[in-house]
């Protein structure tokens, strides 16, 4: 372990000291090291030969020079409704580095222990959720989603009561930021305007430096733009790849445009628009379709918290710029998966013909583009495989042969096109469960090679083909609640 290969930070702290309370981890007991991110560390200039040595770190046991633990205060709304109590119940940041290459890093250890904002909560992440989102985290990593990573992860035995008895385990979660939509409405509600403008500068000049070179007066406007424009990427990226987040409250929302805290999300499997993915959301506030919409909601929450500092036309039009961005960015995103690179006015009409076949015929998304993605090579079987009945998927692959006849690279240079943003492997839901399961008896190499495949999910990896297979039936649709 050389800390000293990286630079160490307290920016956080630098904003009023409302937006945090100093609080120290509370200790696991019989904690061990289960996954440790090799690749991440080495890109963050973490120089280790053992993980153990971290272990400490995980377990609340050990603090590093440096190290000032603090939980962050934000509010936010949830399911629509506002809630003033948020803040980190279960996490600390511990402290933030820049790496070799000037990147800088929050270290954020969840589960960490109770803090004034717990509520009710104990304060412990169980090793079911802690899985699903070092394995989420990654997943998206791999698929080029803008994301927080996962660094480690460590075990312990200390039991915490959810829907039962579990064990207990923490994740050292890194991001570029952990500010969210919610730090911006814990500032207008309760601390004021100069608290909001004190939030603003701090937030533009760690991240958004290229904005300082700005006219003052225009700062602010150009900066909600692109944290609206980000936000509406990411979310075109998330519908594109057919990933459902199921908790999209303004206080999991950040503010550099990343997919943020990993609960109760999925990925599709047989195409459902109205899919819900959380067992929770019983009115089907963020099933898959209205996750654009639920999208824009947050940018006007964020855009509501703003009001002291910015005039209204400009929250405005920085607030009109979403659609315009998302509906560009899913276009774009759905022609690169559908081969179209010479764009044509009614692109968007083939574009719905996909998804009204995938909804009628419930079809398997990711395979569903991963076999458009490969028909020079392999033909249609592994298109009209997915299908009952045949001749509605022979009928659509005729419109669709028709639309591709327009397009003029060579058969390779289009699949290999395809082949690089239609992945092949993705996080199904009950994979996830398996590694559980297995890690509950204690052993944690299922994970790890689960890990490995989702790493490179758009390569063909044969070795790995059955990563790759449709859920069984008991794996479809499983139902993940909120708790961890």
């Amino acid at each position: 372990m050389a800390p000293d290969a990286f630079q160490i930070e307290h920016r956080y702290q630098e904003l009023p000291p409302s937006f945090y309370t100093r609080v120290q981890p509370t200790p696991l007991t019989d904690a061990r090291m289960v996954c440790f991110n090799h690749e991440l560390a080495e890109q963050m200039g973490i120089h280790t030969g053992n993980p153990e040595d971290w272990t400490g770190i995980g377990a609340g046991t050990e603090l590093l020079e440096g190290m000032d633990p603090v939980a962050m205060k934000y509010t936010g709304h949830q399911f629509g409704m506002y809630n003033p109590d948020l803040g980190d119940g279960r996490g600390l940041l511990l402290w933030e580095t820049r790496g070799p290459d000037g990147q800088r890093w929050d270290w954020h250890l969840k589960g960490a222990g109770m803090t004034p904002y717990s509520r009710f909560g104990d304060g412990r992440a169980v090793l079911r959720s802690t899985i699903r989102e070092y394995l989420c985290s990654e997943a998206m990593a791999g698929l080029g989603v803008p994301t927080t990573r996962a660094l480690f992860m460590v075990s312990a035995r200390d039991p915490v009561q959810r829907e039962s008895i579990e064990t207990a385990a923490t994740l050292m979660r890194v991001a570029q930021s952990h500010l969210r939509f919610g730090h911006f409405e814990y500032a207008a509600y309760h601390e004021g305007e100069e608290a909001v403008r004190s939030l603003l500068d701090h937030t533009i000049a760690l991240h958004f430096p290229h904005l300082l070179q700005q006219p003052e007066e225009a700062r602010y406007r150009l900066w909600l733009t692109e944290v609206v424009t980000r936000t509406a990427r990411l979310i075109a990226r998330w519908q594109a790849l057919g990933f459902c987040h199921g908790v999209m409250n303004s206080d999991n929302m950040s503010i550099i445009g990343d997919t943020f805290d990993y609960g109760p999300y999925a990925f599709l499997d047989e195409f459902d628009a109205g899919h819900i993915c959380n067992h929770s959301d019983q009115g089907g506030r963020y099933a898959y379709n209205r996750q654009p919409q639920i999208g824009f909601v947050n940018c006007q929450y964020l855009a509501r918290a703003l009001a002291p500092v910015m005039d209204e036309d400009d929250l405005r039009r920085a607030l009109r710029q979403y659609e315009t961005s998302y509906n560009d960015s899913f276009l774009a995103n759905l022609r690169d998966k559908l081969g179209l690179a010479q764009p044509e006015e009614n692109d968007i009409e083939v574009i719905m013909d996909t998804f009204n076949l995938l909804q009628s015929h419930q079809v398997d998304h990711t395979r569903f583009f991963r076999g458009l993605s490969t028909l020079p090579s392999r033909g249609e079987a592994p298109v009209r495989d997915l299908f009952v009945d045949r001749k509605a998927a022979d009928q659509w692959l005729a419109r669709y042969q028709t639309r591709l006849e327009r397009e003029t690279r060579p058969d390779a240079e289009l699949e290999a096109a395809m082949c690089a943003v239609n992945p092949k492997y993705i996080l199904r839901n009950y994979l996830a469960q398996l590694v559980i399961q297995e890690a509950q008896n204690g052993d944690y190499e299922p994970m790890q090679q689960l890990l490995d495949v989702l790493r490179r999910p758009y390569d063909e990896q044969p070795e790995n083909e059955a990563y790759a297979a449709l859920p069984p039936d008991w794996g479809k649709h499983l139902n993940i609640s909120c708790s961890s």
